[in-house]
């Protein structure tokens, strides 16, 4: 690490729901930032101002706040280096457009697109592929084969324009990427981007990227590998607008793979297999992509779950909060290849949080359902009852199906229990069970496996097999947490109760 103040951005579009593979780079520019005492900021690349979507910068706010990546500096924020959306830094960029033109490392072009398309499906028909390169440019319309006159009387006229970079021939581009190493690419692969246009004032990623970047002092950008290609352009653009010595370090992301087969994660393939791609829920027009936090997941552990695609501790470790992850995080520990996404993985993870989580909580939460249901009920029982149950579910909304009976009298029984344990002497043994309990003075779980086991002794009938039709009449099936504790927690007349309704109408 230098001296230089650790300084990184998540910069995404708000043009839809912020898929997880962008949560995954904000997290791990997050962790870098914080790992490092340094800012992580939030910026909007609003350019491309025909994919804008509505809603779409409040989501990634939301988003951020809900998975606890408080941002230092943003459009909400506030801080030094703002405007944080790029927007509404227009006069900005084309300074230094200009500025590329004059410095002869960018030229104007007046390409129609329809001009471009002609070129492009004739080297096509050819068996050849199109750019607008070192290798073509001169012969096409722009201020490097047009006189001064001409292109000046074409920008007066109000003919659209376009400026673009011109990319020297057989340089050499290297760098050391974080992630990937040594990396080194040659001029002579690349075409001349373009990296401002007249038609809506606005530059495009590639020259934006660049300009907020050094102006905001962005000592690091960690991105996806999907942005690898553009970095001989970026460097060319440090270089030419003389930038370099303040470069920021590069680091790729691998990929987040589909479950099964290959390719990136996608919408659908979290259609198909029923599981959220998004942070949040996110209207469409003809339904709603699930998020993770409509679907029950905490977002402690889709950090965790995230933070393990694609990067390793070194360790056995698998369950980390927010705070080891910062601890534990390196981006030397970054892998190259790509991480592949597991959804059972994602449910173990949250089944491992939620377990961890205190009673009390988890009794919070699960009081919101109950009441729902109509059940006030005291909190401190409800904690008690959590903390049976909850090393069976994946989420809070499954600890109803496993805990109903502490608040509701079955009102069917398992046949399948019914057929294998309430038979022979079974149904008479229970029918008798409501007048052995009702001497109990004391209604405590020890207690209440005395009396039954003197009464099972007396009759010489098998323990295990009364003590299943016992569970039967008390939940309604063969599932639960301790028996005896189960009868104690509901009182001395509920179980009574239910034992007369099972005598009375199991069949």
């Amino acid at each position: 690490m230098t001296t230089r103040k650790v300084r990184v951005r998540f910069a995404p579009s708000p043009t839809g729901p912020l898929h997880i593979g962008g949560v995954r780079t904000a997290l791990f520019n997050y962790l870098f930032a914080k790992k490092h005492g340094g800012d992580f900021i939030l910026r909007i690349e609003d350019t491309d101002s025909t994919r804008f979507v509505e809603g779409a910068e409040e989501y990634i706010n939301e988003s951020m706040e809900w998975l606890g990546m408080p941002i230092d500096e943003g459009v909400k924020q506030g801080g030094n280096y703002g405007p944080y959306k790029q927007s509404e830094r227009r006069e900005i960029y084309k300074k230094y457009a200009d500025q590329l033109v004059e410095t002869g490392w960018g030229y104007y072009a007046f390409d129609t697109p329809e001009e471009l398309d002609a070129l492009r499906a004739q080297a096509e028909a050819d068996k050849k592929t199109f750019a607008y390169d070192m290798h073509t440019r001169q012969g096409l319309k722009n201020s490097l084969t047009l006189s001064a006159d001409e292109v000046k009387q074409r920008m007066d006229a109000g003919e659209p324009w376009v400026i673009r970079f011109k990319m020297p021939e057989d340089t050499e581009v290297k760098t050391n990427d974080l992630v990937r190493g040594s990396v080194t690419f040659n001029t002579n692969t690349l075409d001349d981007k373009v990296l401002y246009k007249s038609a809506d004032q606005l530059p495009t990623y590639h020259l934006a990227n660049i300009v907020d970047d050094h102006l905001m002092d962005i000592s690091h950008v960690i991105r996806g590998e999907e942005w690898l290609p553009s970095v001989p352009l970026h460097i060319m653009l440090y270089r030419a607008l003389k930038w370099e010595d303040t470069m920021p370090q590069f680091a790729h992301l691998p990929l987040i793979l589909k479950p099964t087969g290959k390719g990136k994660l996608s919408k659908r393939d979290g259609d198909k297999g029923g599981f959220p791609v998004f942070p949040l829920n996110w209207q469409l027009e003809d339904g709603i992509a699930a998020g993770y936090r409509e679907s029950g997941y905490f977002p402690e552990a889709v950090v965790n779950l995230l933070a393990l695609l694609g990067w390793n501790p070194g360790t056995d470790q698998e369950l980390f909060s927010m705070d080891e992850l910062i601890q534990a995080f390196s981006i030397e520990r970054v892998n190259k290849s790509g991480a592949r996404f597991d959804p059972d993985k994602a449910k173990w993870f949250n089944q491992q949080h939620l377990v961890r989580k205190a009673d009390d909580e988890l009794a919070g939460l699960f009081q919101t359902e109950l009441k729902e249901r109509g059940h006030e009920v005291d909190t401190a029982f409800v904690s008690k009852v959590v903390g049976m149950v909850k090393e069976r579910v994946n989420f809070v909304s499954e600890l109803w199906e496993q805990c109903a009976f502490f608040f509701e009298a079955p009102t069917e029984y398992d046949p399948k229990v019914v057929k294998k344990r309430w038979k022979g002497d079974v149904p008479a043994f229970m029918g008798e069970l409501p007048a052995v309990l009702e001497q109990l003075e004391e209604w405590q779980a020890d207690a209440i496996k005395s009396a039954i086991s003197a009464h099972i002794e007396a009759k010489e009938l098998g323990f295990g097999l009364v003590m299943n039709a016992f569970r039967l009449a008390l939940v309604g099936g063969g599932f639960g947490p301790d028996l005896m504790t189960i009868a104690e927690m509901i009182g001395k007349e509920e179980t009574i109760q239910r034992i007369k309704a099972a005598v009375a109408n199991i069949q």
